[in-house]
Formats: C-alpha cells, sequence, structure tokens
C-alpha cells in the first residue's frame, strides 16, 4: 500500500467505504500470503490460487462485517483458514486426486539454479508437504501460521480461538512431531 490514501487510515473507516483502488491494494500487499497459506493447507498449486481468489471473494462481499477488531491480514486469514478447511472437507477432496505436486516444486526454482539445485529444493519441498499431510489439522494449521514471520502469537491465538499459552504449548508438540516425521521421510 504505496498509496497514503491506502495507509492506516484505511483501516480506520469503514470497508464499506473503501474505494476500489484501496481494495486492490488490499490485495496486492496480502494475495501472496493468504496463497501460501492455502498451498500449504491444500498442497495443491491450482487449488490454492483459486481458493486464494475465493478468499478475496469472500472478503469484498463481507466488507460490511469486518469489524476492525483484528488486522485486515488477521481477517484474511481467518476467511482462508476457513475456506481451506471446508475445501478439505468436501467429498471432491476426499475423492478425487491431483497429480500437480510436481508442479508446485518446479515454480519455486530460481531460472539460474543448477540442475542439481532445482532437484533438492523439489524434493525438501515434497518432504515438508508430505510431513505437513501427515500431521494433525491443528498442528499443521499452527505451524503454518507461525511460519507466516508477520503473525504474533497473540494473533494466532485470536486465529484459533486458543489462548496464548495453548498456542504456545501446542505449537512445541506440533514443532517436534514435525521434526519426528520429517525424519521418518529421508
Amino acid at each position: 500500500m504505496n498509496d497514503p490514501a491506502a495507509g492506516p487510515e484505511l483501516l480506520e473507516r469503514p470497508p464499506a467505504d473503501w474505494p476500489a483502488k484501496e481494495i486492490g491494494a488490499l490485495y496486492e500487499e496480502h494475495k501472496l500470503a493468504i496463497y501460501y497459506l492455502a498451498l500449504r493447507f491444500l498442497g495443491d498449486a491450482q487449488r490454492a490460487e483459486d481458493a486464494t481468489h475465493d478468499v478475496f471473494l469472500k472478503a469484498f462481499r463481507k466488507l460490511d462485517q469486518f469489524r476492525g477488531e483484528a488486522s485486515a491480514r488477521t481477517w484474511l486469514y481467518r476467511i482462508a483458514i476457513n475456506h481451506c478447511q471446508n475445501l478439505q472437507q468436501s467429498w471432491h477432496h476426499r475423492h478425487v486426486f491431483a497429480n500437480s505436486e510436481d508442479a508446485i516444486w518446479e515454480q519455486s526454482a530460481a531460472k539460474s539454479d543448477s540442475p542439481l539445485r532445482v532437484l533438492e529444493t523439489k524434493e525438501l519441498g515434497q518432504r515438508i508437504q508430505q510431513t505437513l499431510d501427515r500431521l494433525s489439522d491443528e498442528y499443521r494449521l499452527l505451524l503454518l501460521l507461525v511460519a507466516d514471520e508477520d503473525l504474533s502469537y497473540e494473533q494466532i491465538a485470536a486465529l484459533v480461538g486458543q489462548s496464548t499459552d495453548a498456542v504456545r504449548g501446542k505449537l512445541h508438540r506440533a514443532r517436534k512431531n514435525f521434526a519426528m516425521l520429517f525424519a521418518q521421510t529421508a
């Protein structure tokens, strides 16, 4: 949000009064964070892209319900989490398997990387995703949220509806569980 009109004072006004330009700036500022959350949550690049668009459409439709008690980023994360959980619970997700796994990790390599580096990055990404997929939904969500360095433990606690101390304890257990499962994928 480089435009001064799209700065902090934007969030102080009711969202229904936000001009389209400012809504666009909000999208530009948060689209990658929402996409990467959805990507790790869903494990499929195309579904994550679709989910990202769905999240912003839902947010746009519900602007009048944004109370400003949390940051716009936290509000968008809550929408993204709910949307991704709904997608995971759908019949289609449980019964249809995408084979676009490779596309996720092939896109993450830089053009200047050596073929060996590209292969290592792809394999590491696949191991991480396999490990995340083996975690409970709660642990996976906590690890994905803490990976976003812009979110504090307090914000994560608000997103998941738990106390900060509970989040810290569960994160500790989630990290230990992830490390154990990750070691098994080697």
